[in-house]
């Protein structure tokens, strides 16, 4: 019996493309493939892109060019790009990259092992279309071993919103909801594989109509059916817009106790003027009135956020204005970034900010980001939180989890194995991490 083909896929960006990953792994695995963690294993590379992150199609030629000696080498190794840079620039990465085989965009990863066929025949092969097809519906999961205690599951795609610096409309097309039963199918064989947090994901989750019994669903009727799945005890979901808060998922957040404690709600900029350049449909005002809302019924909820600075034509007093909502908000966690253009969006069409007034700004907007970081953390420290542990940490006898506040957490001595969850009394407050005792020690 011949040795079975090994296939490597390098994943970039979001946790969606995680999730996806995995499925193309499990697409390939009934064309005979097996997943190796080293490049020059694979018999074929799949490199799963993200257009969100600055200069991304470089970085995307850049690892192909590292590439090459292995193409060199064993031209019969196939390489294949997918992700949203495929989507975006396909056709420009087939002329300009003889040795990719294979461009696959995000809704065509069920037709990769068709792919794969026509490769190993001789061809190249091209798929950046959006079929009608439900690629989840081909994608059906494959039977597999047990898997850690926590785990990723899209449940929506795409978005309508189209912000003006944001390339999601383009690369992943319009919202698609996965219907509610296929989505709790799902889940339920996660948990029968050993996993108890489910993090739901979407481009704009909170935006999620999937159908279910008496019509559409709500992220918030899901979470809800998916709280009755006996043996998963935590609910997270990413990324959300806050024009897609609704009323029945923040009651969510304080009557649903699987709902964990965390929420990411990016806000992009404090300055309405900005705000409304960037086709946000919101003001600050709004924003920080939705944030009142859901920590009235979930007083001690973690914050996080995305910011971007140097929006074409932001001035001080905009960043000012960003800098005073920070102030007000009160973040537990952030992400910012200097704005970057991505082709085809409406504001690469517009006058920059000077590069460098941009650094300055990020450089003082991420100070004030990781004090408030740093505080929230440190006020941990005397508390007792419950943590999920995931693996064993790099000291003898030590476990890292999560707590619900999605602090990594480590902790000695607790005996504790993968996938059970204890309380832990927090003692030391690192730069990124929380350090803790057994609740009982």
């Amino acid at each position: 019996m011949s040795d079975p083909k090994k296939l490597y896929i390098k994943t970039y960006g979001c946790q969606m493309n995680v999730y996806d990953s995995e499925r193309m792994a499990e697409a390939m695995g009934a064309s005979g493939y097996v997943t190796t963690d080293t490049a020059e294993d694979a018999d074929m590379i799949l490199l799963n892109t993200c257009h969100i992150r600055e200069k991304a199609a470089e970085k995307v030629y850049s690892e192909l060019g590292r590439l090459k000696p292995l193409k060199d080498a064993r031209p019969d190794l196939k390489i294949g790009v997918a992700g949203c840079v495929a989507q975006a620039e396909g056709e420009e990465i087939m002329r300009r990259q003889p040795l990719v085989d294979l461009v696959v965009g995000p809704q065509s990863y069920h037709r990769l092992p068709a792919m794969e066929a026509a490769v190993a025949g001789g061809a190249r092969a091209l798929d950046t279309e959006f079929p009608e097809e439900d690629k989840f519906d081909r994608l059906a999961a494959r039977p597999k071993a047990r898997r850690g205690p926590t785990a990723f599951l899209t449940v929506q795609e795409g978005c309508d919103k189209f912000c003006a610096f944001c390339v999601v409309p383009y690369t992943r097309g319009a919202e698609v909801s996965r219907p509610a039963d296929r989505v709790l199918t799902e889940a339920r064989g996660l948990v029968e594989r050993g996993v108890r947090e489910i993090t739901l994901l979407g481009q704009n989750v909170n935006a999620y109509h999937g159908a279910g019994a008496g019509g559409d669903w709500t992220l918030a009727r899901l979470i809800r059916a998916l709280a009755e799945i006996d043996r998963l005890e935590r609910i997270r979901f990413t990324t959300s817009h806050p024009n897609d808060m609704g009323d029945d998922l923040i009651a969510a957040h304080g009557d649903c106790d699987k709902l964990m404690p965390y929420l990411h709600l990016p806000v992009q900029s404090g300055s309405d003027r900005v705000l409304k350049a960037m086709n946000r449909k919101h003001t600050a005002g709004d924003y920080l009135r939705l944030i009142e809302r859901i920590r009235a019924v979930r007083p001690d909820i973690l914050l996080s956020g995305d910011f971007i600075v140097g929006f074409p034509g932001e001035t001080e007093d905009d960043f000012q204005d960003t800098l005073r909502l920070v102030q007000q908000v009160r973040y537990g966690q952030c992400y910012s970034f200097k704005y970057s253009p991505r082709p085809g969006t409406p504001a690469a069409e517009r006058s920059f900010v000077d590069a460098d007034t941009a650094s300055d700004r990020l450089a003082r907007l991420q100070e004030l980001l990781t004090r408030q970081q740093r505080e929230i953390q440190n006020a941990m420290v005397g508390r007792t939180v419950k943590v999920l542990f995931e693996k064993a940490g790099r000291m003898p006898g030590q476990m890292v989890g999560k707590s619900e506040y999605l602090h990594a957490v480590h902790v000695t001595g607790s005996g504790a194995a993968a996938g059970d969850i204890l309380p832990v009394r927090i003692v030391e407050s690192g730069p990124n991490s929380l350090a803790g005792v057994p609740a009982t020690a």
